[in-house]
Order: structure tokens, then C-alpha cells, then sequence
């Protein structure tokens, strides 16, 4: 359940917010009180998500925009729109934009790798530097944020060396953005999901999902709104002395 109302009058930034990870994301930080940009590369799935989104709270006014994150420039007009509109930047970004292109490492594509790594790394690092940047400009007093990484990132995954390398590097990016921006008030963390019920996991045969059900201690996939819970958390007041830290919500799956 949401802790009522602790990102009130708080401006968030979700990109991904289209689906999945994202957009549970999304609802819970507008249950909590959050204003709430909804970013994703599709716009119908960005509106889709703005239209489910609750707003009854004060000062509540929540927007859709389509942005790329792997292209400077669209982070750039991202950020300079959120800042037209609410004349402040956001002081919460939530990085969920991530894709997947698996394949066997010995057949591979460069093309494979590279989309991959310009999505869930180079887009996490863009979209970052764009909001501190604007958080330093403004001189905020104190902003969140929180990248989506994963489990594989630690452990890596048959089929998955581009996915296992770019959440992997976002864990570097994380702990070193926390490092440079906790001096200007801005904490840095990572969640890492472990097999989530998301639009991602939907194309997995069912005899693997059992497969991995069987390894998870608590014997089930996650749902996405119990990844959505730890980034209210991580973006809210709740987690203030914390920063620079990854937090696994996998149901204890490679736990060591």
C-alpha cells in the first residue's frame, strides 16, 4: 500500500513509463502524491499509461512525452519541455527505458549488442547527466535518482551478454554518479529486478518460467508493482542516507 502521501508537491520523471516496470512506476508514485512525466519511445503506451494515472491529490498535474534515450538530443528537449511546462526540472527521475535483443554470443550481431548498450547504458547515463545538470543549475536542494538495473547484471544469462553487460555498467555508472552528485544533494541507487511478470518476460516459453519459479526461494515471478514499491522508496525521504547502492527484488533468487 502507498505511504499516502510522501511524494507530495514532488515532480518525477519515469522514462519506460510506457509498460511494464515503468508504468507500475509511474502509478505508484502518483498514488503517493508524485506529479508524474510519463517518458517512453511510444507515445500511445505513454498516454495509455497517463490516462490510468491518479491525480486527486494536491497540486497534481501529470504529462506524456515520447523521448529516445539513447539520443542526446531527445533527452535535451525532454528535459527542457518538463522544465517549460512545470518551470522547475524534476527533482525524482526513475530510469526504466530498457530493451533486450538476446541472442548466443557466437551469433550475436554487433547491431544486437550495440542497440542494447545504447538503450540501457548510454540512456541511463544521458538521461542522468541531463536531470543533474538541471538539478545543479537550479540549485535544488536535494533529487533522486533511481536506475532500473538487474540481477543479471551481477550474475549474467545464457542468451544475454549484451542485456547482462549494459545492466552491469549501470550499476558502475550508479555508484559513481552517487559518488560525484551526493555533494549537490542528489542520490544515486539501483534496483535490480529479478524474473518480473512484465511485456519483457512474456516471450519466455512457459517450461522456462517454471524452470525459473523453481530456482526463486519464494516461488514465484515478481509483479511489477513490487519493483514499483522499493523505487518509491528509493525516491522518496524514506531512503534519505541512502545513496550509491543496488537493491535486489528477485524473491532471494541468487542470493549466494
Amino acid at each position: 500500500m502507498a505511504a499516502a502521501t510522501r511524494l507530495i508537491s514532488r515532480l518525477t520523471l519515469v522514462t519506460g513509463g510506457g509498460s511494464g516496470i515503468g508504468r507500475a512506476v509511474c502509478q505508484r508514485l502518483a498514488s503517493e502524491g508524485a506529479s508524474v512525466v510519463v517518458a517512453d519511445i511510444s507515445e500511445e503506451s505513454a498516454n495509455e499509461t497517463l490516462g490510468s494515472l491518479p491525480s486527486d491529490l494536491r497540486g497534481q498535474t501529470h504529462m506524456a512525452a515520447v523521448v529516445d534515450v539513447s539520443s542526446k538530443e531527445s533527452v535535451k528537449n525532454l528535459v527542457t519541455s518538463i522544465q517549460t511546462h512545470y518551470f522547475q526540472p524534476p527533482s525524482v527521475c526513475v530510469n526504466a527505458a530498457g530493451i533486450t535483443q538476446d541472442d548466443f554470443l557466437l551469433n550475436m550481431e554487433e547491431d544486437q549488442f550495440d542497440k542494447v548498450i545504447q538503450v540501457n547504458l548510454k540512456g541511463s547515463f544521458l538521461v542522468t547527466q541531463a536531470v543533474a545538470q538541471a538539478l545543479v543549475a537550479c540549485g535544488a536542494p536535494k533529487g533522486s535518482i533511481v536506475t532500473v538495473g538487474s540481477i543479471v547484471g551481477k550474475v549474467g544469462n545464457i542468451g544475454q551478454a549484451n542485456y547482462a553487460a549494459s545492466k552491469a555498467g549501470v550499476e558502475g555508472l550508479t555508484r559513481t554518479a552517487a559518488k560525484e552528485l551526493s555533494r549537490f544533494g542528489i542520490r544515486c541507487n539501483c534496483v535490480l529486478p529479478g524474473f518480473i511478470l512484465t511485456p519483457m518476460t512474456d516471450k519466455v516459453p512457459e517450461k522456462v518460467i517454471t524452470k525459473m519459479k523453481s530456482l526463486v526461494p519464494l516461488g514465484r515471478m515478481g509483479e511489477p508493482a513490487e519493483v514499483a514499491d522499493v523505487c518509491a522508496f528509493l525516491a522518496s525521504d524514506d531512503s534519505r542516507y541512502i545513496t550509491g547502492v543496488s537493491m535486489e527484488v528477485t524473491g532471494g533468487l541468487f542470493m549466494g
